[in-house]
């Protein structure tokens, strides 16, 4: 068997009268889905480390601080069925951070040159992340359990 991809995720949360998660679109490409952070784990890398670089390239947010691992899945890639293990984090941002910005992706990953339309969402959530990457926010705040969810 293959050795899973390792992966983090991100759910980046910004406290106001009504908790708030981060999340993007990929501008031009709507068949990808609502998404949170998410992405490699480069050789050497520390988990926490990567979920930081991953909000940063992914939004250009560099204000969120990890609050700390939720969760761990194994789960394999949705189109090419590779296995992957995603450790799942949850972290926050000051309430003053922006509420919606357009980020163009730097860097030398898969995402270089992609724009994603970044965004902060009520929770609980009203509908389903992509790849159901929604499903470990109850392990945040039991109150977050979306509403439409398919059992573990």
């Amino acid at each position: 068997m293959d050795r899973p991809r390792i992966r983090v995720a991100a759910y980046v949360v910004r406290h106001r009268a009504t908790p708030e998660l981060l999340v993007f679109d990929h501008v031009g490409v709507p068949e990808a889905g609502t998404q949170v952070p998410a992405g490699g784990v480069g050789a050497g890398a520390g988990l926490e480390e990567a979920v930081l670089r991953e909000v940063a390239e992914e939004t250009g947010l560099s204000t969120a601080t990890v609050v700390g691992r939720i969760a761990v899945e194994d789960k394999p890639h949705p189109d090419t069925g590779q296995p992957r293990r995603t450790s799942f984090f949850s972290l926050q941002v000051p309430a003053d951070t922006p509420d919606v910005r357009e980020h163009h992706v730097h860097g030398d990953g898969g995402d270089a040159g992609l724009v994603f339309r970044c965004r902060f969402l009520a929770l609980p959530l009203r509908q389903p992340l992509a790849d159901d990457q929604d499903v470990w926010l109850d392990r945040v705040d039991p109150r977050w359990t979306a509403v439409t969810r398919k059992p573990r």
